[in-house]
């Protein structure tokens, strides 16, 4: 009898291991793949989102908005040089996600959360709920890694992997 139960909570456990491994969310035909943010010094008035967005479809879909309980309110954002001088400004509309390509959310654009509501750590999870044309809503959680990260970190490194949608 102790053996059965034993292996009754070996596969639940390894079940609940699996789905907290999971970082990729998806709703129709778009895949967001392992949602991520820096974390931040105490009292940044902002924090950056970077992602990538899959869209498996026949046909384009635009990110529309970002609303996330972090944060008073979410950018989208790219970042341009002009006259040598780089800067960040609003996308000023979606974000296009053309059919059959992935596109890189933090190589030239981020999301960007204004006013968060706490300084972000490493190791800290948040939600956030990102809005497209025709795939609607789809709920992530964006991992927080290191102050100077420039990429996703490994798995390893702060407890979360790829994985089966959610």
């Amino acid at each position: 009898m102790k053996t059965r139960a034993f292996a009754i909570l070996s596969i639940a456990a390894s079940l609940v291991a699996t789905a907290a491994l999971s970082h990729d969310f998806q709703s129709g035909t778009i895949r967001v793949d392992h949602p991520w943010s820096r974390a931040t010094p105490p009292g940044a008035p902002v924090a950056g989102g970077y992602l990538k967005i899959e869209n498996a479809g026949t046909e384009p879909d635009r990110l529309v908005s970002v609303a996330s309980e972090i944060a008073a309110s979410t950018e989208l954002h790219e970042s341009v040089v002009k006259d040598g001088v780089a800067s960040m400004r609003p996308l000023g509309g979606p974000l296009e996600v053309p059919a059959g390509q992935t596109v890189e959310v933090g190589a030239g654009n981020h999301i960007m959360f204004v006013k968060p509501a706490r300084t972000l750590k490493k190791g800290d999870e948040f939600k956030a709920t990102l809005v497209f044309e025709k795939a609607g809503p789809i709920e992530v959680v964006f991992v927080v890694q290191g102050m100077g990260s420039r990429a996703p970190e490994e798995a390893s490194e702060h407890g979360t992997g790829h994985g089966a949608g959610q």
